[in-house]
């Protein structure tokens, strides 16, 4: 999936482009860690992933997303395997991001989270604390997991190994996990709202620290979770951190609809760019959600280098490294940035408005996203030269969401 030869599509498309990039670990490619860049002797320190951010910063990206899991990483989609020659442990991702806000003053910063074994009290409250250590710069990506082996780690349930994707108990375990991923994040959403903007009085002459009437009961009871709240934790600078979530089929293209604001897919032509976007566009319409603003970015693992030629020889050397092609979920470019500027506007006139480009070796190819794609993209009137808002909310065009509890107690 190399593109060659790009052809400019337009020199001025009709919106900027959004940029975020995907960490995780040393790269996506399960070699990267051997590379002479990767620094794999500090992928545990918060050294390495304050460098990595602060590089994401310098090329005025949009935000990050940090994966993370409940097991060990593995080759096969839902089973441990015991390979000792790829990366395996990670650092908590909310933490990371919560170490790393300090050291950053525009970038976003969304972990990601697991709903399936994690209560949405507690996300509602770390991710409402990044927001605040962040000045207003905090998101979170929801993910579900159907493997046995992490369901197993908590006890609390039990999830059946999924042998055919196509069977009926298969899809309905999978519709059943992102149905409550959807009412995860409902949960997470009312508990930022559950204190109004202006809950907090701290006058110390009349001793009201709170008012009390304006902290709210969220009442929430549902097949997946009963909470009642109100939250512990005020609401958040931006009222609702962003929510994203990775989306292929749709099922979780509902989940996007219905609950995010940022949608993660992975076309790989811009035929399936537009079907897709249709198909999530009538699923918040379906959910009630027309109007509401809702970004569809793009998924792309990238292998950059100024020579096309010596990008594919750096995909080929780290793929015999690894014994094996390289393959994803989402499409694989091997290229220039130029040729990868090429693709993204093509892109773009498809519907998307945005990308969340992979770096295959975070230590190669995300320098050269920031010092290479982003100068192509800005040269062509299509990327910022300055961070233009000081919220995440704010570089994405997402207004500040009124409270919805504020306006009932209003209404009464």
């Amino acid at each position: 999936m190399d593109l060659q030869e790009g052809t400019l599509v337009s020199s001025t498309p009709a919106a900027p482009l959004h940029l975020a990039v995907a960490l995780d670990g040393t790269g996506w490619h399960p070699a990267s860690w051997r590379e002479p860049v990767a620094r794999p002797g500090e992928l545990f320190t918060a050294r390495y992933w304050a460098d990595l951010v602060a590089e994401a910063e310098r090329g005025l990206l949009d935000f990050v997303t940090i994966e993370d899991g409940l097991g060990p990483q593995s080759s096969h989609f839902l089973d441990p395997d015991e390979r000792t020659d790829q990366v395996r442990g990670r650092l908590d991702a909310v933490l990371i991001a919560s170490r790393i806000a300090p050291l950053t003053s525009h970038i976003g910063l969304v972990p990601t989270v697991i709903a399936t074994h994690t209560e949405p009290f507690h996300i509602s409250k770390a991710i409402a604390t990044l927001d605040y250590v962040s000045s207003g710069r905090a998101g979170l990506r929801v993910q579900i997991s159907a493997r046995p082996t992490e369901a197993a780690h908590f006890g609390r349930r039990t999830i059946e190994r999924i042998d055919a994707y196509d069977s009926p108990s298969a899809k309905g375990l999978v519709t059943e996990l992102f149905d409550e991923a959807a009412d995860y994040v409902e949960v997470v959403r009312r508990l930022w709202d559950s204190w109004e903007d202006d809950a907090e009085i701290r006058d110390a002459a009349t001793g009201r620290f709170i008012d009390r009437d304006k902290l709210h009961y969220i009442d929430f009871e549902g097949r997946h979770f009963s909470v009642k709240g109100p939250s512990i934790t005020p609401r958040p600078p931006q009222g609702q951190p962003l929510v994203t979530a990775l989306a292929h089929q749709s099922e979780p293209y509902r989940l996007v609809a219905r609950q995010a604001d940022v949608g993660y897919v992975t076309p790989h032509d811009t035929d399936q760019a537009r079907a897709i976007t249709a198909e999530i566009r009538a699923e918040q319409d379906a959910a009630g959600r027309a109007e509401e603003p809702l970004h569809v970015f793009a998924d792309l693992v990238v292998f950059l280098d100024d020579d096309p030629g010596a990008a594919v020889a750096r995909r080929e050397r780290l793929d015999a490294v690894a014994g094996e092609p390289y393959t994803s979920d989402a499409r694989i470019f091997t290229g220039t940035p130029a040729q990868l500027a090429d693709l993204l506007q093509e892109f773009q006139a498809a519907g998307l408005s945005g990308f969340r480009l992979r770096p295959a070796v975070a230590g190669h190819d995300l320098p050269a996203v920031t010092r290479g794609l982003v100068p192509e993209l800005q040269r062509r009137g299509a990327f910022r030269r300055a961070y233009e808002a000081g919220t995440l909310r704010g570089l994405l065009g997402l207004p500040r969401p009124a409270n919805r509890y504020a306006a009932t107690a209003t209404a009464v």
